[in-house]
């Protein structure tokens, strides 16, 4: 059994102009101490698939359906006094912006000892002493006098470092990290990602990584989703993705990687925008975008299937498998595409 199943899951908002469709039947597993990379442009509803997940969309205005089993149980639709036994103890979430989702009239110790209080049966001097190991763990240079400092007297790099360690502070089985290297240098961003690993290692949890960055991916996932329009457009291990994608919105993401390793790799874009969610186009969400597409593809949705590859590796395509080959042949040469390797 899976310890985090997906079946399903659709979001949709209801707003002035229609009804906005964030998340439409997207399926999924998490297996205990694998890394998920989750990728797709902005708009592509990654984000909103794990905010549905922890429960953090306003009811009021959404309607979802289909199921999330954690550990077995059913968590779509449980009660705030349920799903607060569950989030932040056994599934731990990083936010994209730090300096938003922290406190900034609160120090860094109060707003960390707040979450092992919230959670554990311990004194404020037991949840000080946390907070300062976990700040050592992250990396954080003198955690014990660091932890009276407020946010805005962090670098970027730290506030993200503090946001780790506020997500792993109760030793999550899940821990959900929303593009958490965005807005950072290169050289903190890989030390945010090495950071994530070891810790990873050291606490035996599973990673669930969102990102527009295939890079990211490449280094961290086990198992990868690329998303388009709300959906679940590809799925596969993560060399099956990097050595035989199947999926044209897949190709584009992989064009548009540079490649240290082949210097005249050529760079391509993908054209247009993504779709409105608003009004999504007819049959594949892609095709307004998509060179290979004819007329089935502006009528019909095409299935998520598996192809030549094998079961695990599925996708949403109307080409025909010799097609999908005969193109990704011709197009591997321009992009420097390394048969074996996802880095």
């Amino acid at each position: 059994m899976a310890l985090l199943e997906v079946t399903d899951l659709n979001t949709r908002f209801r707003t002035d102009d229609g009804i906005v469709k964030a998340v439409s039947g997207v399926s999924f597993t998490v297996e205990s101490g694998e890394t998920l990379g989750v990728v797709g442009e902005s708009g592509s509803g990654k984000s909103v698939t794990f905010l549905t997940l922890m429960g953090l969309v306003d009811r009021r205005h959404a309607e979802v359906s289909g199921s999330v089993r954690f550990d077995g149980q059913e968590i779509l639709g449980a009660s705030g006094k349920q799903l607060q036994k569950i989030r932040g103890r056994r599934i731990g979430m990083i936010f994209q912006d730090p300096m938003t989702s922290l406190n900034p009239v609160k120090k860094i110790g109060w707003q960390l000892e707040e979450a092992v209080l919230l959670h554990n049966d311990v004194t404020h001097d037991e949840a000080r002493r946390r907070a300062i190991e976990i700040l050592k763990e992250v990396e954080i240079p003198k955690a014990d006098t660091r932890i009276d400092d407020y946010p805005h007297q962090f670098s970027g790099g730290m506030r993200q470092r503090v946001m780790i360690a506020m997500a792993l502070i109760n030793n999550p089985e899940v821990l959900i990290a929303d593009e958490p290297t965005t807005a950072l240098d290169v050289t903190t961003q890989a030390q945010i990602l090495r950071l994530m690993t070891k810790l990873q290692e050291e606490h035996g949890m599973a990673i669930v990584m969102i990102t527009h960055d295939l890079g990211v991916v490449a280094e961290l996932s086990d198992d990868v989703l690329v998303m388009y329009g709300g959906r679940v457009v590809e799925q596969a291990e993560v060399d099956d993705l990097f050595t035989k994608p199947e999926m044209p919105y897949t190709w584009g993401l992989l064009g548009s990687l540079p490649r240290l390793d082949i210097t005249s790799a050529r760079l391509e874009q993908i054209p247009g925008q993504p779709p409105s969610l608003l009004h999504p186009p007819s049959g594949c969400a892609f095709n307004p975008r998509c060179a290979y597409a004819f007329d089935r593809c502006h009528e019909e949705l095409p299935e998520l299937r598996a192809g030549a590859v094998g079961e695990g590796h599925r996708f949403r395509c109307h080409l025909s498998d010799d097609e999908r080959a005969r193109i990704w042949e011709a197009k591997k040469a321009s992009l420097g595409a390394a048969e074996g390797s996802a880095a």
